[in-house]
């Protein structure tokens, strides 16, 4: 099939004219401004400022929430009531008590272990000789997707039959030691937990930056204190630099929480929720668009969002606590 730039021209007209419009709202909003401040005149300002991001929200996140809540007490069709009957189905199937099972684990592993990893590259690079350069190269595994990240570590644990040349990073090591390779995403329960493995590095940077940025808020004289005192490196740890950077540590921990619910990336791309490996958004995928359940799928999301508000109300409050407390 070619491309003709007549069959086009309707959509490309459109396209005009939704830059056209784009830029005329932004030239009055810009006018408006500029015509200086008045007090009367506030509320329109605000008006004409927030109204395009409140409809964008109306639209794009509260109708389709409200409508995913509506249909999750439907059958798979969208047209026929049954109450309750898929968040039973949610907490009884057996399928999805493993689904439930994975998503606690990746809850319970992932967001410690990554902000824990991410406060030992703080420490460890604070001030060191080459501090920019290793925090650079931590840092950068979160400029990857986590379909890109994905795609990586299938590499890292591919498997070939023992008699042929291994690609895998990981079976190489096993080989050369001596034993023989396995097929690492198909273990279970050890495949989800290799899959955790993927966002603890992706992660662990982020959490690195943040805490390292805390570490160095510390005052200096605090710590020279402390080692006049004669505290070793442990004890500085433990009764310095740990309270010190405990309310970033707890903000770090819940965001990379709540980024680990709503985790789908990895799981499709290594492994395609297969093996016993699936997670709540993987499997609100399948529900809804490859088995055509909407009611079933769409109970999913309400039980995610039902996860994740909780979380965020909590990081909110510890937000504005470490911004009353540095002010």
């Amino acid at each position: 099939m070619g491309f003709s730039i007549l069959d086009e021209l309707p959509k490309l007209l459109w396209l005009v004219i939704g830059l056209a419009a784009f830029a005329g709202v932004i030239g009055l909003l810009l006018l408006l401004v500029d015509r200086g401040p008045r007090t009367r005149r506030d509320w329109w300002q605000a008006f004409f400022f927030l109204g395009p991001a409140v409809l964008l929200l109306l639209l794009g996140l509260v109708y389709p929430a409200l409508r995913t809540a509506w249909l999750s007490f439907f059958d798979g069709s969208g047209d026929t009531w049954v109450g309750l009957d898929n968040y039973v189905w949610l907490f009884t199937q057996p399928e999805i008590l493993i689904v439930l099972r994975n998503t606690l684990l990746w809850v319970v592993f992932a967001p410690v272990l990554a902000t824990a990893t991410g406060l030992i590259y703080a420490i460890l690079v604070d001030r060191s000789r080459f501090e920019s350069v290793a925090k650079s190269l931590l840092f950068m595994p979160m400029a990857i997707s986590f379909v890109g990240a994905g795609i990586i570590w299938r590499f890292v644990y591919a498997y070939r039959p023992a008699e042929a040349d291994q690609i895998g990073l990981l079976n190489r090591f096993v080989v050369a030691l001596g034993g023989e390779p396995q097929q690492w995403l198909l273990n279970q329960p050890l495949n989800t937990l290799l899959l955790i493995v993927v966002l603890i590095w992706v992660q662990a940077g982020f959490a690195m930056v943040v805490l390292s940025a805390a570490i160095k808020a510390i005052p200096a004289e605090i710590i020279e204190a402390a080692r006049i005192d004669g505290a070793n490196a442990w004890q500085l740890f433990r009764n310095i630099t740990l309270p010190s950077v405990w309310p970033t540590l707890t903000v770090v921990l819940i965001t990379i929480s709540v980024q680990t619910l709503k985790v789908f990336d990895i799981v499709r791309t290594m492994t395609g929720g297969q093996f016993d490996t699936s997670v709540i958004a993987n499997e609100m995928y399948n529900q809804a668009f490859r088995y055509g359940e909407l009611g079933q799928g769409s109970a999913l999301a309400i039980f995610l969002f039902a996860l994740v508000i909780p979380l965020v109300i909590v990081q909110m409050r510890t937000n504005r606590r470490v911004r009353e407390q540095q002010a």
